[in-house]
């Protein structure tokens, strides 16, 4: 009888010990950025006009749509094509520290939405190479997060989060974006 008593006790032991540790979950890791840059990407969209400003263009629309107009209902079926300045500030005229490349598309017909492919090329004395971006923009939220998933130079197979935020507007021909960009891989 003692040696099942002894069993008895070992798995109520047992029992006790798994209903504590489980009462009590461990706390998830929180992530540290291995790097972090705060970079302003300024859009300027081609609209017929300004030719000599534009960094932008329409480069698909919906039949019989225009090219220099963005398409009603949510620009849906837009396409647009970008070369844009990159500067550490806000501020349009600042020096620009690189160039953001790539396009955007107008993906949903019942709100703002587009699809996101672009790269920071940068050619800096702070920093050298490419950063590359991809993802879903819900533009009418505050924030947005998208993927980074990779790069070149100082950035080589760096992966991350970028949060972009729309700081600044003027109608449909400029926007400036701020981005906020956490590496959470850095080779």
């Amino acid at each position: 009888m003692g040696a099942r008593n002894s069993v008895v006790l070992v798995i109520s032991f047992f029992m006790l010990f798994l209903a504590l540790s489980s009462a009590f979950p461990r706390r998830k890791n929180q992530y540290k950025p291995c790097k972090h840059l705060v970079l302003y990407f300024h859009d300027i969209i081609y609209n017929g006009k300004n030719a000599a400003n534009a960094t932008a263009a329409i480069v698909a629309a919906p039949q019989g749509a225009n090219l220099t107009i963005l398409a009603p209902q949510f620009h849906f079926g837009n396409i647009a094509v970008f070369d844009d300045p990159i500067t550490l500030d806000n501020n349009l005229h600042s020096k620009p520290v690189g160039r953001a490349q790539g396009l955007y598309i107008y993906d949903t017909k019942n709100t703002f939405t587009a699809w996101l492919g672009f790269s920071f090329s940068l050619n800096s004395t702070d920093y050298q190479g490419s950063i590359n971006f991809i993802g879903a923009d819900p533009i009418l939220m505050k924030t947005r997060d998208i993927s980074v998933v990779g790069g070149t130079g100082d950035f080589f197979m760096h992966r991350g989060v970028a949060t972009i935020m729309t700081d600044a507007y003027e109608g449909e021909v400029y926007f400036r974006l701020r981005v906020d960009i956490k590496f959470y891989e850095c080779w």
